[in-house]
Parts: C-alpha cells; structure tokens; sequence
C-alpha cells in the first residue's frame, strides 16, 4: 500500500514577496479584510482571528513574476459561509477590480490579484452533501459561471459592506495553493507519491490535476498553463516564497518526514516557522518549498 498523509492535514499560510510592502499591507487590510497579526524581523504576518493567512516579505523594486514561468497560479482564502462570500463581493467589488467568478460545483469562488499581480481566489464550499462523485471516484468539479444574483441574496437587506474596519470572519483560513508547473507527471510524481495526497480530480486533459489529504476536493493544484518545461520565476520577480501544510500532530509530521526521504527527498528543519509551530521544509518538483509543520 502506498504512503498517504495524514487526512487531517490542512494548508496554514503562504509566504510572498511583494515590491511595496506597504502597499500589499494596505491591500489585504482594506480590500480583503485582513488584520496585521505580527511581525518577525522583515515579514509580516496578516490573518483573522488570531490565524496567519499571508506572510510578506518586500523585495523592493521586484517585477511581476513572468506568466511562463512556474510557481503561485493563486492562493485560496476559505471562508466559513456562502453569506461571508456574498460580502465578500461586495467589500471587493467596492474597492477593487475582480478577474473572475466561477460556480466549480463543490465550491463557489471570486478571482482577483494583489498589486503585485499575485492570483487570490476567495471562496466558499458547498455542503459536502451536495458534492458528487464521478464513476472513477473522483469529485464532480466544474467552471461555470457564478450565479451572482443567487449569491447576493444571502444578504437580505444587507445591501453594502462599508468602512475600513470590515474584517473577515473568524474562522476563513487558506482552503488550498494552485501551481504553475513544468510538467504533471512530476507533479504527480510528488503530491502522490512523495507527499502521499490523493487524487481527486484528473483534469490533464486540460492540463491541470488536483490533490488533497483526505476526501477534501483540492489543497493542492497543478497546472501546466504557464507552458510545459516553464522555468522557475527569475530572482527579482515578487514570488511565492513557500507554503505550508499543518499536520495535526507530531507523530503524523514524523511519518511524513520520513516517507520523504525515503524516497530521496531532502528534508530540512524549518528555520522560518511561525511562532508556535515548528517542522521540517521540503522542494517539490519545481523548488516551490512546502513547510510541513506542527502546532507547538
């Protein structure tokens, strides 16, 4: 039987460089909602409810990362309800320029970018009742226009969400990290192998694959739209630094960490965690570093 982590894991936060980091501050408190949760030497740290979403590091004068090039496709802001995304909408639509929004038939999403360009879906999940199952086994997943009128009646008379200290709700957290990749097999090769997630969606037919601990639709997504072969961002661009993976206890962590280099893979203490946890930092197939830690 193949290695599989532990169901329980869950993403934690991502680490970006941005050009200005003032501005990105600015940007995830007043447009997304976010609050400052703390600082550590040049990063700082920004969440809800006391949990840290987004970590920024500025790189002053750093460029766009190219769009041939691997790395962060987006990052995923999970938010507890439907009515939270309905005001999440309005709170976005009244202050900054949508990409997208999309009915992905587990979940209902919004798409934007930060100023440095990097991709930020906002969502919510459908009850998992409603999620279907395709012969294979797979989720049922799908890109489909959001019906926005169904979603702005969550709000009833609730019609506009003003002022600077809108916040996002307790309990939002980062649902899941899609990736720019050079190739899928590779991808696969780590997440299903290495790592031990689980396929739930096989979309390579349109160049994407999707992994999760557990049953969950995606933590993981992969996608080789940015060109089969794609380079790595060069080293003045804003990128994604790293992501995290928070293992419900030690024993599963150890597990995971041992399977990895068991297989080959390097495995390092993480130096850079946050405050209260603590683990180990692995490359996946691109360089992307995936932090795999415990809470204190």
């Amino acid at each position: 039987m193949r290695f599989r982590i532990s169901p329980e894991a869950r993403p934690g936060w991502v680490r970006l460089t941005v050009s200005d980091l003032e501005r990105s501050i600015r940007f995830y408190r007043l447009v997304l909602g976010m609050s400052v949760i703390g600082e550590k030497g040049e990063e700082v740290m920004l969440g809800t409810g006391g949990e840290t979403l987004v970590v920024l590091k500025e790189h002053p004068g750093a460029r766009p990362k190219p769009r041939n090039a691997t790395g962060l496709y987006h990052f995923a802001v999970l938010l507890p309800s439907r009515r939270d995304l309905a005001r999440a909408y309005l709170r976005i639509l009244e202050r900054w320029a949508l990409d997208g929004a999309s009915d992905h038939l587990v979940s209902e999403a919004l798409y934007l970018s930060d100023p440095d360009g990097h991709g930020i879906e906002v969502y919510a999940d459908r009850p998992r009742s409603l999620w279907r199952r395709l012969p294979t086994g797979e989720l049922s997943m799908a890109t489909l226009p959001l019906d926005l009128r169904s979603l702005l009646r969550e709000l009833g008379d609730e019609a506009e969400v003003h002022g600077d200290d809108y916040r996002l709700p307790s309990g939002t957290r980062i649902g899941h990290v899609h990736l720019h990749v050079s190739g899928l097999e590779r991808a696969r090769a780590f997440y299903l192998d290495s790592l031990g997630m689980n396929l739930t969606f096989d979309w390579s037919s349109y160049g994407a694959l999707f992994f999760a601990a557990g049953d969950y639709h995606h933590h993981v997504g992969a996608n080789v739209w940015a060109g089969i072969d794609a380079p790595r961002p060069p080293k003045d661009s804003v990128q994604l630094v790293s992501y995290s993976l928070v293992m419900p206890d030690v024993e599963s962590l150890e597990a995971v960490v041992t399977h990895l280099r068991s297989v080959g893979h390097e495995v390092a203490e993480d130096e850079e965690a946050l405050e209260g946890h603590e683990g180990f930092v692995v490359g996946d197939q691109d360089g992307n570093k995936v932090e795999l830690v415990v809470r204190d």
